[in-house]
């Protein structure tokens, strides 16, 4: 750790820095809605926001990749014309866990790459993400351990970790460097005192994270190699609702669906985007009415592969942040960590039958 790289801000001074934000920017921050549910949504005072909060409902992805997005208008009178579309607000995210932020590099390195998604990278520019460090697990559906997303590494300009009386921040770029040289009042440099808090939080926090399923990430790839075949997308195919709630609230996908509404005139119009899930029926039906995984069954397999397979492929990336929305929000009880756990006992039970 490099003691540049870190200050100190105390708690009793942490709603002025709120409050200087939110006067030079938009502020958005995990906010409770009550019965244990939260949201990332605009706030106009540092006691909206829940320090303490299990992973939010929607996951802030949703500033960065809106849910409904315009990406051009048209109108062809007197004579044809296109614009494309790109909003965006200058926003400060405030309070992103290390496992959504896991997400948005997963997003940025797909979204960067050829074609790029121009509307996604230019609102990226224009958002300022300011991390919260997780000293314990949220509940018991967290899985961030296995992925390697419970530690911040990168993706964020700013990372708060709370070491009791103050927080340690680290700064992480120049972003971040530019917040605290306007609010530099309220923040000191780190010493090793500090430093030392920090270490020992983490030698803490590695033995209360540890793999919550009974394998290591490093064998992720393998066991899925050995799992096309696995009953197990039997067994979940026959308990999934096809509701499309684990793609909705996951922080990695970004399927879409492209759509146009024309005024009744037929002469102006836009069309945007909207978020799309593979667990959906139309998702993967092509011309005649083919549907090429027509079963629910291959579509939760398609849905695993996709986090834990092929991205690793082509970015070399796992593609689930351990975030535990997937489960949480399902209707029908399928637990990521426990699919996860099925797998490999399946796997291990065919290799001992091979060798006896």
């Amino acid at each position: 750790m490099k003691i540049e790289q870190y200050r100190t801000i105390e708690k009793s001074l942490f709603e002025e820095f709120i409050n200087a934000l939110i006067s030079v920017s938009k502020v958005v921050a995990p906010v409770c809605k009550g019965f244990n549910t939260y949201s990332f949504q605009e706030i106009k005072s540092p006691d909206e926001i829940s320090l303490k909060y299990i992973p939010t409902i929607l996951p802030p992805k949703k500033f960065l990749l809106p849910q409904r997005e315009t990406i051009l208008q048209f109108n062809i009178k007197p004579e044809l014309k296109v614009e494309p579309v790109a909003e965006y607000d200058n926003t400060v995210l405030f309070g992103v866990h290390t496992c959504d932020i896991a997400g948005f590099r997963c997003l940025n390195t797909v979204l960067s790459d050829p074609p790029k998604d121009t509307a996604y990278l230019i609102r990226k520019k224009h958002i300022t993400i300011i991390g919260l460090e997780c000293n314990d697990y949220c509940d018991k559906y967290a899985s961030c351990s296995l992925v390697g997303a419970n530690i911040p590494t990168t993706g964020y300009d700013l990372m708060f970790t709370d070491l009791g009386e103050y927080f340690i921040v680290h700064v992480h770029s120049l972003k971040g460097a530019e917040i605290i040289k306007n609010t530099n009042d309220l923040f000191k440099a780190a010493e090793e005192s500090h430093i030392k808090d920090l270490e020992a939080l983490r030698e803490k926090k590695s033995k209360i994270f540890i793999n919550e399923v009974p394998t290591e990430r490093r064998y992720l790839p393998e066991l899925f190699d050995r799992s096309w075949n696995a009953s197990v997308w039997q067994e979940i195919g026959e308990k999934c609702l096809s509701c499309g709630n684990c793609t909705a609230v996951c922080p990695t996908c970004y399927c879409f669906d492209i759509r146009d509404d024309v005024d009744l005139s037929l002469s102006s119009g836009e069309r945007y985007r909207v978020w799309f899930s593979c667990q959906l029926d139309p998702f993967a039906k092509v011309a005649g009415g083919i549907d090429f995984r027509r079963e629910r069954s291959a579509r939760q397999r398609h849905r695993y592969y996709r986090k834990f397979r092929y991205h690793i492929d082509r970015y070399g990336m796992i593609f689930c942040t351990g975030c535990g929305r997937c489960s949480r929000t399902c209707m029908a009880g399928i637990n990521l960590k426990e699919v996860l756990t099925s797998l490999i006992r399946e796997s291990e039970a065919k290799i001992w039958r091979k060798w006896l």
